[in-house]
């Protein structure tokens, strides 16, 4: 062990020693540590300015030496092997992952000047001035700048085109919506914006041939006051083509298009007409009417750009293909476009193995190979046919439990393993002949789902589901889903019990509703809008889900079950479930700076069981605590209500506290830190509870005094961000617990005993973020 930790100091010092940044210069030269910029304005807000003065800081070249945590890492790599030969191990180390130094004699002060002027009058300061200067101390340096904004000048009027051309008649209609309005800040990345604007609204009205750079924004900025006066007009050399809108002529769909073909094939020989499209397929690989969900032209409709896009992604959602292509050809001496597209179809079969990271919500992580066999376009109609199996290993990594001697409860790893066949079809499949086909650029799909899935608890009980789902998921946009599913059927019954398990269940008979045998027949309807699926966070942003869940209620109705009453009624010799449930899951995100944020969270769920069932069945209860809920809290160790074993510290006990309702609160402030590295400082508080009285578990019935009985808990945490992934650790405690006589606890908290932090610090690893 000595060994050990002699060898990590060597290397720490041998590294620190590499990270002398200044040692190893060239002679006469400086280090270059970077720029600061002051900025002076007037007649801006704090946040304006902080805006502007980051991207002045942004602009200066050259950067100065990456840095994580305060630290020249790749100058430090660059160091250390620096004498390396380029073609060796080290050198090709040095050269992918190291940094040569940024001198100071690479700094051109007089071109940054220019570009923060620039940046300055493009933002409306016309008037502005900037001097730098660089400041050697040693052997570092770095650069000042001085930013004399000045006033900004802000807009007085706005004209448009007036003229009685179609094109100047179709921008009248759209000055509703400018971004030029009187009394804004001149800002040229606006008024790029604004053209941007106009484009998009004309294409949508047949000009397809306009472009952004047939206007201009002339800016007179000489009448005084700080004013400006602008007008939009149509540059007078913009072609004839652009100033009038095209209708659609024909459309044209190779759908078994080879990408290497030496030029663009536009015969339309053995073409088969359906509808307002012609289909090219000499293979016959395709039904003409697969293409009716996806193309969104019609013959003789004007041209726009909506359709046009949502024509691409609809075909791209199809998944059939692998490369999409179009283009639009005039017609001579017409306004009319002749519309191609040049589809290459995927490979028909396709066999897939996928070696993942699981980290779920009940702290339980792990890992899982799965294996996907898919058979594309099965009956000529876009449909996916697709056999997957799936074997997976699971353990409790986050929060722990201790007796009063200190020792950790017994962790049991899960072994999971199934397999799904699913039927995928393009479109709805209704009754009666309806045709359902919803604006979007997504395909909608039929879905028929028949999974099979065996889940093993080590040393305590194995159980087996079967499930069943027919039902349809369609996107109006990228940030709006909705899944709808008529017929949704799971049963669930176990297959072994133990002897220790069963011995847990004489003690905690609330343990029995795991392995109880369950049978929904339900419908489930679920919508998500979700703004950040957009890509770019605007500074605020909301996510909300919403659930309904029925089962068993056209069963009870017709059987008359009621379980109250002792009559339980069975659908081939099953208890059949019958509830309904409802859930609501609302996040606001709000953008704090330039690259920290705050996140708010509020979960609500209702489930109320009746006719033939006391409580929700196991796989449909809530529970709380865990990575994604209230992290001072081991997952399912939260009441209901009041309620707490009274041996929840013993080493066997098996925590699986669930519920009918749940009430849900989360806030978490993201601090940026550097590079990919993010803090976290949360809050979290809830509860479940049940509809009915548990008499085994007193205190679990919903009541008026609900918000006296929420657990609350807080923490800190680091998050590494690289946008494909991110892994956190946070660290919890509880605040307050609804089942202590004083239910505050914080006048416990003692970091400075072993016991109490054992007893109270609840670790949480997991990947992606909790909400």
């Amino acid at each position: 062990m000595s060994t050990f930790r002699n060898s990590i100091i060597f290397l720490f010092i041998c590294f620190i020693t590499a990270c002398s940044t200044t040692r190893h210069l060239p002679e006469g030269e400086q280090l270059y540590t970077g720029a600061t910029v002051k900025l002076e304005t007037s007649g801006t807000t704090a946040r304006q300015k902080k805006v502007l003065k980051a991207d002045l800081q942004g602009m200066v070249r050259p950067k100065p030496n990456t840095r994580f945590l305060g630290i020249p890492m790749k100058l430090g790599i660059y160091n250390m092997f620096r004498k390396a030969k380029p073609n060796s191990f080290f050198g090709k180390f040095r050269d992918k992952n190291g940094e040569p130094p940024v001198l100071v004699s690479s700094l051109d002060l007089e071109n940054n000047i220019k570009l923060l002027r620039g940046h300055l009058e493009n933002k409306g300061f016309f008037k502005a001035g900037v001097t730098g200067d660089t400041i050697v101390k040693g052997k570092k340096g770095h650069a000042e700048f001085v930013a004399k904004a000045g006033a900004q000048y802000k807009i007085n009027t706005v004209g448009f085109p007036n003229d009685s051309s179609d094109l100047a008649k179709a921008i009248q209609q759209s000055t509703a919506n400018t971004f030029l309005k009187p009394g804004n800040p001149y800002d040229l990345d606006v008024i790029r914006g604004e053209r941007n604007r106009i484009d998009a609204y004309v294409k949508d009205r047949g000009f397809y041939y306009f472009s952004p750079d047939h206007l201009i924004v002339r800016v007179d900025s000489t009448i005084g006051n700080n004013r400006v006066d602008m007008r939009v007009a149509i540059k007078t050399d913009a072609p004839d083509n652009a100033l009038v809108p095209y209708t659609i002529n024909d459309v044209v769909i190779y759908a078994n298009y080879n990408i290497n073909s030496p030029q663009i094939d536009t015969s339309m020989q053995n073409a088969q007409h359906y509808k307002d499209y012609y289909v090219v397929d000499r293979r016959k690989r395709f039904k003409p009417r697969m293409f009716e969900h996806v193309m969104q032209f019609d013959s003789g409709e004007l041209y726009n750009r909506v359709d046009h896009n949502q024509t691409l992604n609809r075909l791209i959602s199809l998944d059939e293909f692998k490369f999409v292509r179009n283009r639009f050809e005039p017609v001579p001496d017409s306004p009319e476009l002749n519309a191609f597209y040049y589809l290459t179809p995927m490979p028909k079969k396709s066999l897939r193995a996928e070696f993942n990271l699981t980290s779920k919500s009940n702290d339980l992580s792990g890992s899982a190979v799965q294996f996907r066999w898919l058979n594309r376009n099965m009956f000529r109609g876009g449909e996916q046919v697709s056999l997957s199996a799936y074997i997976a290993t699971e353990v409790q990594l986050g929060g722990k439990t201790v007796d009063e001697k200190g020792n950790t409860q017994k962790r049991y790893p899960t072994y999971r393993s199934g397999a799904e066949l699913n039927f995928a079809k393009p479109g709805f499949i209704v009754p009666f002949g309806f045709s359902i086909n919803p604006k979007g650029n997504y395909v909608p799909r039929t879905n028929i789902r028949l999974g099979y899935d065996i889940l093993n608890r080590k040393e305590l009980y194995t159980v087996n589901s079967f499930r069943f789902d027919f039902g349809y998921i369609w996107k109006p946009s990228i940030m709006k889903t909705h899944e709808f599913l008529p017929i949704n059927i799971n049963y669930v019954q176990p297959l072994n019990v133990t002897k220790e398990y069963r011995d847990s269940i004489a003690k905690y008979p609330y343990l029995n509703q795991i392995i109880d045998s369950q049978f929904v027949l339900g419908t489930v309807y679920q919508f998500t809008y979700n703004q950040l699926a957009a890509g770019l966070q605007k500074r605020n942003a909301f996510y909300f889900m919403g659930l309904a869940d029925f089962s068993g209620n056209i069963a009870g109705l017709i059987t008359g079950a009621d379980v109250k009453a002792g009559k339980q009624e069975r659908i081939f010799n099953a208890k059949f479930d019958q509830y309904i449930k409802f859930e609501v899951d609302g996040r606001y995100y709000r953008r704090m700076g330039l690259n920290s944020s705050w996140v708010n969270r509020v979960d609500i769920g209702y489930g109320h069981p009746h006719g033939n069932s006391l409580i929700l069945p196991y796989v449909k209860q809530f529970f709380t605590g865990g990575n994604n809920s209230i992290r001072a809290f081991r997952s399912r160790s939260v009441g209901p209500g009041t309620f707490k074993e009274a041996n929840s510290t013993n080493t066997n006990f098996f925590a699986n506290q669930t519920g009918d309702i749940k009430l849900e609160f989360n806030t978490e402030f993201r601090p940026h830190i550097s590079g990919p590295l993010y803090g976290a400082l949360f809050i979290d508080a809830g509860n479940i509870w049940l509809v009915n009285e548990d008499s085994t578990r007193p205190g679990s019935k919903f009541t008026g005094k609900f918000l006296n009985q929420l657990a609350v808990g807080a923490g800190v945490g680091i998050r590494f961000d690289i946008q494909l992934f991110v892994i956190r650790l946070d660290v919890g405690m509880p605040l307050r617990k609804p089942w202590e006589q004083n239910p505050w606890v914080m006048n416990q908290i003692d970091f400075g005993t072993q016991k109490w932090r054992k007893e109270n610090l609840i670790y949480n690893l997991a990947i992606g973020y909790p909400f």
